[in-house]
């Protein structure tokens, strides 16, 4: 079972934009306002500019590093061979909104340390806004911030300008398990085994189950003070045997623009609902419900991955620490 003193603590916002409609963005926007963010983030807070961040001296305590590339620490025991940590954030876009057709709205999940970032990353996307997102430079002017706590929107915590206190980070307060479960799959998932995305025939619970632990845990290890400790191997191994009850999944393609590596990306990836009895499948429920906020899959940070349960239960499950 996962220790659920360890569940990662969430700070959730909700950003709202003031904008002339239509919005030329794509379907999945996550990609345009992700470059612009970091962009902006770096722009404010570098001091050592045209350095490699792997190259420079306050890697490991500055705000864009740690925030957009995530270097592992010097003395991390995991993802030593890889160059990056998961990030502590998550882009998500409201599937449903009672807005008007004026505003746009955006959701900026925190985990953990991540929150002390918070105002860094509130500049940024304001500026970000300001100067323009996607290709057509389409100018999104930050109007206020809500705080998401467990009953839904929360206090307003930014307006006119004025950032407030924010509340202590939030612990998932993992709610009684349903004898059924739907996962709605709202942007494309991609999730890769043996070097290769998995499409609709390959897709299971085996392989999502253990891609979603693995980023659980990495993030409880990287961005928290309490690593996330369960028996990995048992939990992958009894994944394995789960199958959904249904699958009604589709293959959504689609490309984007790296300006890092100047080159169109295929980021295609599944889309749809799946289908889960829960009978016996306790220890698979505290990680199936944060999954919600931390996404899983390739590309998760920009918003891909993202999937709720239907019916929706995401936010009534969030306690004070």
């Amino acid at each position: 079972m996962t220790n659920l003193e360890s569940i990662i603590p969430i700070n959730a916002y909700r950003f709202y934009f003031a904008v002339d409609y239509p919005v030329k963005l794509p379907k999945y926007p996550g990609s345009a306002w992700r470059g612009a963010f970091g962009h902006a983030l770096k722009k404010t807070v570098c001091v050592v500019r045209n350095t490699p961040c792997n190259q420079c001296l306050l890697k490991n305590a500055c705000a864009y590093s740690t925030v957009f590339e995530t270097p592992p620490p010097a003395n991390a025991e995991k993802m030593r061979k890889y160059t990056a940590a998961p990030h502590p954030f998550v882009l998500q876009f409201p599937v449903t909104t009672s807005t008007s057709d004026s505003i746009y709205t955006l959701d900026v999940i925190l985990f953990g340390h991540g929150q002390r970032y918070f105002p860094y990353i509130v500049h940024a996307l304001q500026t970000a806004g300001q100067n323009g997102i996607g290709g057509h430079q389409q100018v999104f002017s930050l109007q206020k911030i809500d705080a998401i706590n467990r009953l839904g929107l929360g206090k307003t915590i930014y307006q006119n300008g004025e950032l407030k206190p924010q509340s202590p980070a939030l612990l998932p307060a993992i709610p009684a398990m349903p004898r059924h479960i739907e996962i709605t799959l709202h942007t494309p998932l991609r999730i890769k085994q043996d070097n290769k995305n998995l499409a609709t025939r390959e897709f299971n619970f085996g392989a999502f189950f253990s891609t979603l632990l693995r980023r659980i845990s990495m993030i409880s290890y990287f961005h928290t003070d309490t690593p996330l400790e369960t028996d990995f191997a048992a939990l992958t191994a009894k994944a394995r045997t789960v199958q959904f009850v249904a699958q009604q999944l589709k293959w959504y393609d689609w490309t984007r623009y790296s300006s890092r590596q100047q080159t169109e990306m295929n980021m295609g990836g599944l889309i749809g609902s799946l289908q889960l009895d829960m009978q016996d499948l306790e220890e698979f429920w505290p990680d199936l419900w944060l999954g919600q906020w931390t996404n899983v899959g390739k590309g998760t940070s920009m918003g891909l991955g993202a999937y709720l349960f239907s019916p929706t239960i995401k936010w009534s499950g969030l306690s004070p620490t």
